[in-house]
This record gives C-alpha cells, structure tokens and sequence, in this order.
C-alpha cells in the first residue's frame, strides 16, 4: 500500500495483489475461452503486442520492469528531456514548412503563419523550393533575430547556406543574434537521391559551414541529421534512430576533423524525426534518441552537457493519405501530442492536405493551430516528462533503445552510414520492415480509417496545386495507403470511363439477423478498392437459392459475395452459388472463414473468402481483375 506523507493511503479499501495472482486470474478466464492453456509468465506472452525491432507490449506492467534510472531533466542521460526546465518556460518551437517555388506568395504564408503562432520557418530552397537568388524577397519582412529560419536546400545547400549568411549581413542582423540552420545534410542527400560521387566534397562543405557558424554566429547551426529518409522508406522506429545514430557519428568525425572540438561539434547538429499516430512508441523513441546520442557523446569525450541532443520532430508522411484527407488532422493531432509528450524541442505538424499537393492557408492554419491548442489550452508544455514514471513507457524507451544500439552498430560494423548505403544494407532492411508492415496493413491488421477502412466513396476528391518534385533515386518513399490508393485509382478510371462504380452483388441470405453483420463487413471491404456494394431491390436485402439469379442480374454487378451465418451457409451457401455462376458471376465470395465446408463451397462456386484477416488488397485486386478493370 502506498502512503503519502501526509498519512493518506492511496487504495486502502482494496487487497493487495500480487503480479502472480493476477497471472492466476489470467490463467483462467485464457482457459475458459480455449484462447491458450499457458500457464505463469506464458499468459502474458500470450497476451502481449508484438511491434517492430522484435519489441513486443505485454498486458501488465509493474515496478519490476521499470529499467535504470533515467535520470533528470536536463541531465545526462537526457531521456527525461534535454532542458532542465522542460518546455514550461515557452513550450516548444512551432515550425511550419514551406514548398512553394514562388518566392511571392512563399512570403505571403510565411509572414501569416509567424503572425499567427509560428516560431520558426523551414523553407524548401533549390530544385525542390524557392530559388537560391529569390531567398530574400521570400523572407522579406521576417525578423531573422527572433524567427529562426532552417534551410532544406539538398543538393543545393552551399548556395543557400551562403545566401542565408549574406541576408543576415544584409539586414544587419548582428552575428550573435542571427538564428537557424543552414540544413546540410550529405548523407540525407545520398540517401534521397543515391548518389554519393560527390559525398566528400559536401562533407568538406558542411564542415566549413560548421566552422563559419560556430565562429560568426553562434545561434545558428549548420547541419541537420534527417532521419525521415529511413522513416519514409518504411524504416522502423529502431532503424530511424540507428541511422541517425550513424550519420550523427559520421558528421562528428568530419567537423573534429575540420578542427572542432567535439563539444563544438555537438553545437552543430539537429536532429530530425517522425512522429506518428503511434503515440507511446513516438514517445519512447524520442527519449531513447536522447539517451542514445548522450551516450555517443560520452564515448567521444564531449562534457556531459554538451550530449543533449537537439530534436524536431515532423508529423510523419508514411502515414498520411489522399483519401479522406480530414482525418489527417486527427492523426497529426496524435503525433504532435506524442511529440510534445517525448520532449521534442521543435515540432512541425504537416498540414492535412500535404499529401495532395500544396498546402492551402485553410490547411496550414489548422497545422499551426494544432499545436496552439495542445500548448495554450491542453498546457502541455506545463509539464516535464509527462511521460516519465510510467512501467510501460520506460520499458519501451528501453526496449527502443537497445534495438536502435544494435543497429546502430552493425551499420558502424560495415563501415559506417554511408558504406552500408552504398552496399544496400541499410535499403535492404528498410524494404524487408516495410514488406512486413506492408503485409500487415493488406490483411488490414494495421487499419487505415477512411482508407482500408470506413472508406466514403462519395466523396469528393480534394484537388491542390501540385508540389515541387522531391529528389528520388535512392531510398524509396513508400506511403500506408499506396496499396488501397492504387486499387481505388483503378475503380476511379473505370468510373470515368463507364460511367458506373464496380459494384459487388451482396447475397445476404435469411433474416436480418443473421446476415447483417457480414454484409456489413463485406460492404466495407469491398468499398475499400473503390467497389460499390449492392443488396437485393425491395423492402428486404435478403434473397433465396430461388430469387438470387434474378436479384444478381437486376443489381449490374459481375461480382457476388454471400452473406449469412455458419448455419444457414451449411444449409443454402451451395446451392446459391451454383445459381449466382449460372446467372453469370465471373467471381463468388463467401463473407466468413473457410472452415470444415471450404471443398464444398468451392466445388459449388465459391471462388473466395473474405474475412477478418484475410488479404484485403489481393481479394480486391482478384475482383477487380474478374471485372475486368484495367
């Protein structure tokens, strides 16, 4: 029982229990439903969460699984946040970015997003951005003493760097109150694009620029470790952070080399995540990041403070999608809350719609807003480590941590970041994690809302100006609704040229009961590749082995899939799909498991089987194939 100093017990009026008889109850109610005979720790496995990295969440945790010490805030290992203070002084820094080519209407949207909440700018410059020469008419009114602006100028990152430097003298800005980042990133930029023939020379580059900062203006840094490149091929939240661990080392090599120390060096670098929907293992990854960047800097001889590692966190694009674009802003409200939550310095929440194409000033508003809210109305920013004392958090920051290591060190083991690039290790492993979760996201165990599930084909599609082309040829950029998003572009030409959806013919059969839930199962399936489904005419959906042949024909649809419970399948299933064939379906479900039946149904007709688990994006594909959609 836990006593307070003031004598007040917290939960006197209940029994102690212990985690064996809680196991003992488990053990029961698993037995009771056939779900597993396991016994002791086994029932916690069989119950536990497997993630990514080999991580898995287990049902229960206690005061014994909490790992060492984390430490305080502000302190070595830093895991609790890299300012003492946390973010209760003035929360974290909003950074809005900015993709658009026109330097005119670019300094439109920067100027009203620093008037309504922005703290920061990043602005895309170069081939993908605003050109080099047109930089200072896009920052034409921004304060660059009090707005700090980062560059993300990729290949172009010396140009901009210097123009940047030449605004700040321009503007008369002194040296000590300059603020920002000059953004170069080589080994980012081998990752986006492939290319490592002129890798050195960039490194060369970026330390000069290093230099320059840390001797003219102290307020601003030069590089940044960008880790969305590994993010956005499908890394995991242990490969992210590896790979930045990697390239993190690598850029301390080249400034110490360039004849900074490496507290100096330390200065120079930020660090960039995703933050996804997943809010606890975005917490936890952030807190590792923190832990695991302290500990490179020890090891490289840096003072303790000077290992607090500087981090922006990006709402993540991986998980953003084109269909149903609103329910982004409920998914960058999550990462964004995990990223305040696990002590991210900058946060940028990417608008609802960047996705599409550009963002619109509706879009970016409730980017900006939504980190408004969580500081200002939630006052999260209230709070050190909210976080912090909870099992299963520090577990999972743990567990993060050491997989990160591990990959971090192989990568060091084959010669570094840029090596196991150049070798294909680092896409090699990418690609195997985004088979998996890829798998997992087809069989819908990883749902998509308004996407793979709860799709809304009436909806009308939001059209944006389209962005700048990103530099490609290195690591792929892959997406959660890539799959989905390609069957319901299908769907969309076939619509636009015949005038009509595809449609499924729902064959529910016996009373409401007894088929409404698997037709609305199937309805939603089906509706996620952009097939309409379609029930019998009437007062009633349901149909009979006798009026089925004469509902499917009237409904349009090529396809058929059969709705009902086990039983009235055992007893009418094979006879209805032998009149559906005969009516000419080209394809018949059955809206259920295969079970002891599947060789009957199937030499009735039944071509397939849909249900909780199944491969969603093959069973959609296969039907549209047999309806002959290109």
């Amino acid at each position: 029982m836990t006593v307070l100093p003031d004598g007040l017990s917290l939960a006197d009026e209940f029994p102690e229990v212990s985690r064996d008889e809680w196991r003992h109850l488990v053990e029961g109610v698993l037995r009771k439903t056939g779900a597993s005979d396991a016994v002791g720790v086994r029932a916690e496995e069989a119950l536990a969460t497997a993630l990514e990295d080999g991580i898995s969440v287990r049902p229960l945790y206690t005061a014994e699984d909490a790992p060492q010490a984390p430490g305080l805030p502000g302190f070595a290992p830093f895991v609790r946040g890299g300012r003492a203070e946390g973010s209760a002084v003035s929360g974290w820094d909003v950074r809005q970015r900015h993709a658009q080519s026109d330097p005119a209407r670019t300094n439109r949207a920067v100027l009203a997003d620093l008037e309504n909440g922005v703290a920061s700018v990043w602005l895309a410059v170069g081939a993908d951005g605003v050109p080099v020469d047109a930089l200072a008419e896009a920052l034409q009114g921004v304060y660059l003493d009090l707005a700090p602006v980062v560059l993300d100028a990729g290949a172009d990152f010396e140009a901009a760097a210097h123009a940047l430097l030449r605004l700040y003298e321009e503007r008369q800005v002194p040296p000590h109150a300059a603020l920002g980042n000059l953004g170069a990133d080589p080994l980012g930029l081998v990752a986006r694009t492939g290319r490592d023939a002129e890798l050195a020379d960039r490194l060369a580059t970026a330390a000069e620029l290093a230099v320059t900062c840390h001797r003219d203006h102290p307020g601003v840094r030069a590089l940044v470790v960008d880790a969305l490149p590994y993010h956005e091929a499908g890394g995991s939240a242990a490969q992210e952070l590896g790979c930045s661990l990697a390239a993190g080392v690598a850029y301390l090599r080249t400034l110490t080399e360039a004849g900074l120390d490496v507290e100096a060096a330390c200065a120079q670098l930020e660090f960039r995540y995703a933050a996804t929907a997943d809010q606890f293992l975005t917490i936890a990854k952030l807190r590792a990041a923190r832990r695991l960047w302290a500990r490179v800097a020890q090891a490289c001889g840096a003072p303790p403070g000077a290992g607090a590692q500087r981090q922006h966190a990006v709402t993540s694009p991986v998980m953003m999608t084109r269909r149903d674009p609103w329910v982004n802003m409920l998914r960058t409200t999550v990462a964004s809350l995990a990223a305040g939550v696990g002590g991210a310095d900058v946060v940028t929440v990417l608008p609802f719609d960047s996705a599409i194409g550009l963002p619109d000033d509706f879009a970016r508003r409730i980017a900006r807003n939504t980190s408004t809210i969580l500081l200002e109305e939630s006052q999260l920013s209230r709070v050190i480590d909210p976080a912090g004392g909870s099992w299963y958090v520090e577990r999972l920051t743990d567990d993060v941590a050491r997989a990160a290591w591990a990959w971090f060190q192989e990568i060091e083991r084959a010669g570094g970041l840029a090596a196991a690039l150049a070798s294909g290790l680092v896409g090699d492993r990418l690609a195997e994690s985004w088979a998996r979760r890829s798998r997992d996201i087809a069989r819908r165990k990883e749902p998509i809302t308004g996407v793979s599930e709860y799709p809304n084909l009436a909806e009308q599609p939001v059209e944006r100006e389209p962005a700048p082309e990103r530099p490609g040829g290195g690591l792929p950029r892959v997406r959660r609704d890539e799959a989905y998003e390609a069957l319901r572009t299908r769907a969309d030409a076939h619509q636009a040229a015949q005038g009509t959806r595809p449609r499924v013919f729902l064959a529910a059969l016996g009373p409401a009961a007894a088929h409404t839930a698997r037709a609305a199962f199937a309805a939603n399936l089906f509706q996620a590749g952009g097939i309409e489904a379609v029930t019998a005419t009437g007062e009633t959906v349901t149909v009979t082995a006798e009026t089925v042949a004469d509902a499917f024909t009237a409904s349009g649809a090529r396809v058929a899939c059969l709705c009902s419970s086990d039983k009235l399948y055992a007893e009418e299933a094979a006879a209805v799909a032998e009149r559906l064939k005969t009516a000419g379906a080209v394809r018949v479900y059955l809206a259920g498991r295969p079970g002891e039946r599947q060789d009957e149904y199937e030499r009735a007709g039944v071509d397939g089987f849909v249900f909780a688990g199944c491969d969603a994006v093959e069973v959609l594909s296969s039907a549209l194939d047999s309806m002959g959609v290109a």
